[in-house]
């Protein structure tokens, strides 16, 4: 499906949070939206500083609780279609040296045969880049999300709102040309609206010390250690025992960003990792863990994102709260002309459940899921954009966190303007 990714402001603005995805509520709304777009002056933003957006998004979705192949819908046809409206506001402010910048979106989200899933979605962003002199710098900011919660992991029908809070601070020191001494802390948290999923809310904690050597071409090659701490506030009970999930992490990583050339680049963050959990130890793990990224840009019109990770996730589930996955991603992007964008994605990714106990068999203790994008965009003015995006998703496995194999289509389009 694709999703509104507001304009670029400026390249020191943070990435704003990921909109919420939306589904297909009939062509002529499309239609109408599109020809109200085209026909609206496409003049510069109100001011240097506040960019308002307003988009439309419908699409559907042939499977949209994820069920498995060979089981049928309950209340509700398997697919449904979703419509998504927002409407938001970008900015961006130089203070001095400094530079204050974020969003503020809201979003309606309706669905054709799951009326009771609706729901009012909500994304906010502050971000601050700070100096101090000409060698200390740095970033403080701080997010909230609430959007519909995936149903990858959890089947049921009702209405499960996901609230995402972020919060960070980060500062590096030039203390030579060719050096640099940096450190973050964050907190990130999570909690659910449904009463059954409260045991999923989780806090992690993370402090981050680096070091790293500048060169002048551009690249750079650091070490960092983190510590991360991860909480969950309500305990989780199966059978007769109260588990506590929580969850010590240990990191020691190399952190690389290498210019080849203006064509190709290379970054991963990679190295140790140790994991310690209060309950049940025989969980604890300790080994290689990080994420590559290989950027190559054959000519200007064509670049290719590969991706490979292996990392711990989190999985939203009843008898699964956590997992190691291993991946790979592919993306391509080809700008066709000044106003016509296409981009494709494949993605792999095979996750190992960590379970509370060992009563689980071998054959059923991980699910590798596959997943296939092809979009185009169009541009006819420059603030003004109308995409198209085809989506497959496949998933084998899964039967002992209850989730099955199962497969999915989606079709979506998406129209924007920024002023």
């Amino acid at each position: 499906m694709l999703s509104f990714s507001p304009k670029k402001l400026h390249d020191r603005r943070p990435a704003a949070a990921k909109p919420v995805r939306a589904p297909f509520a009939g062509s002529a709304t499309l239609a109408m939206l599109a020809g109200a777009l085209c026909s609206a002056p496409a003049g510069a933003a109100i001011s240097d500083t506040l960019h308002p957006f307003v988009a439309v998004t419908v699409s559907h979705d042939d499977n949209l609780f994820r069920l498995p192949d060979a089981v049928a819908g309950s209340d509700a046809p398997r697919g449904d279609t979703i419509r998504q409206v927002q409407g938001g506001l970008l900015f961006e402010r130089p203070i001095g040296r400094q530079v204050l910048s974020g969003q503020a979106k809201l979003s309606k989200v309706t669905f054709a045969n799951n009326d009771q899933l609706n729901y009012d979605g909500k994304d906010f962003l502050a971000a601050l880049e700070w100096h101090v002199g000409n060698h200390v710098e740095g970033h403080v900011g701080s997010s909230y999300t609430q959007t519909l919660t995936p149903f990858t992991d959890s089947h049921s029908n009702e209405r499960n709102l996901r609230v995402q809070r972020r919060e960070y601070v980060d500062g590096a020191w030039r203390f030579h040309p060719s050096w640099r001494v940096r450190g973050a802390v964050n907190e990130d948290k999570a909690e659910y609206d449904l009463l059954s999923q409260r045991f999923n809310e989780h806090t992690e904690k993370g402090a981050e010390l680096g070091v790293d050597y500048l060169a002048s071409s551009d690249s750079r090659v650091g070490l960092q250690v983190r510590r991360v701490k991860g909480l969950f506030p309500n305990r989780r009970i199966i059978g007769a025992t109260v588990i506590d999930e929580d969850y010590d992490q240990n990191e020691l990583k190399a952190n690389v960003y290498w210019r080849f050339s203006a064509v190709t680049q290379l970054q991963f963050v990679a190295g140790w990792v140790d994991r310690k959990h209060a309950f049940f130890t025989q969980r604890d793990s300790s080994g290689s863990n990080g994420r590559g990224t290989l950027y190559w840009t054959p000519t200007g019109k064509v670049r290719f994102t590969l991706s490979g990770w292996r990392e711990y996730g989190f999985v939203e589930s009843s008898t699964v709260s956590s997992s190691l996955n291993n991946g790979a991603s592919l993306a391509a992007d080809w700008d066709i002309s000044a106003k016509v964008r296409a981009n494709a994605q494949l993605k792999r990714e095979t996750r190992d459940y960590i379970f509370f106990t060992n009563s689980a068999s071998q054959d059923s203790s991980s699910d590798t899921g596959r997943t296939a994008s092809l979009g185009l965009t169009y541009a006819p003015q420059s603030a003004i954009q109308l995409g198209v995006t085809l989506s497959h998703e496949v998933r084998n496995g899964g039967a002992a966190i209850g989730t099955g194999s199962y497969s999915t289509n989606g079709v979506s389009f998406n129209a924007s303007a920024q002023f």
